[in-house]
C-alpha cells in the first residue's frame, strides 16, 4: 500500500469514495487507480477487509446481488466525513503530490528501460554475429560423400533463416511494450546461454 495511505487514511478515503456513491470493491479499486494515473492500484485484499471493519463499525452497509457486494456510506459515515473534512483535505493534497513523484519517477523508470532494451538489443546483435563467425571460422569439416553435401547445405541455409527469424523476433518483441529490469537481465541472461551453447556445440 503506498505510503500516503498509512494510519487508516485509505480507511477515510474509501468513505470518502463511497460519498459520491454506491460502488463494489471492484469499483473503488479502479476509482484509487485512476486516482493515482495507474501507478498504484490497490489490491483486493487490501479494500475488502476495510469495507468489512467500516461496515461493522456501521459507517457502511452493504447489499448483495448476484453474488456482488454494493457499499454505501451509512449516516454515521457521512458524519465522520464531516468531522475529518481537514484530514480529507490535507490527504487530498498528499495524494496530489504522490502522484506528481510517481510520475516522475515512472518517467526516470522508462528513460533506464529504454536504455536496456537497447543494450539488450546489442546483446542480440553481437550473439547473431559471434553466432556466425564461430560457423565461417570453424575449421573444414572432413570431406563428406557427395550424397550429403545438399542436405548439410541446405540445413546450414535452414540455420541462417532461423537466427534472421530470431533475431527478428525477439526486435519484434523489445519494440513491442514496457519491461522490468529484472525481465531484461533475465532475457540477456538466457542469450547468452544460448550463445554459449551454440558455441560448445559448434566449436
Amino acid at each position: 500500500m503506498t505510503a500516503v495511505f498509512s494510519h487508516g487514511r485509505l480507511r477515510l478515503y474509501l468513505l470518502k469514495l463511497l460519498d459520491d456513491g454506491p460502488k463494489h470493491g471492484y469499483e473503488l479499486i479502479r476509482l484509487l487507480e485512476d486516482r493515482f494515473l495507474g501507478l498504484y492500484a490497490p489490491s483486493a485484499g487490501t479494500i475488502y477487509p476495510r469495507l468489512q471493519r467500516l461496515e461493522v463499525e456501521g459507517l457502511v452497509s452493504h447489499t448483495a446481488a448476484g453474488g456482488r457486494k454494493t457499499y454505501d456510506i451509512t449516516d454515521a459515515g457521512r458524519a465522520e466525513l464531516r468531522q475529518r473534512a481537514g484530514e480529507l483535505e490535507a490527504l487530498e493534497a498528499d495524494i496530489a503530490a504522490s502522484v506528481a513523484d510517481l510520475s516522475t519517477l515512472a518517467g526516470e523508470i522508462r528513460s533506464e528501460v529504454r536504455g536496456s532494451v537497447r543494450d539488450l538489443k546489442r546483446e542480440l546483435s553481437e550473439a547473431t554475429r559471434q553466432t556466425r563467425r564461430t560457423r565461417w571460422d570453424a575449421p573444414a569439416p572432413p570431406p563428406r560423400p557427395a550424397s550429403t553435401v545438399g542436405p548439410q547445405t541446405e540445413l546450414l541455409d535452414e540455420l541462417d533463416k532461423r537466427l534472421l527469424a530470431f533475431s527478428a523476433e525477439v526486435g519484434r518483441l523489445t519494440r513491442a511494450r514496457q519491461f522490468s529490469d529484472t525481465q531484461l537481465r533475465t532475457a540477456i541472461r538466457l542469450l547468452d546461454g544460448a550463445l554459449d551453447g551454440l558455441r560448445r556445440l559448434l566449436r
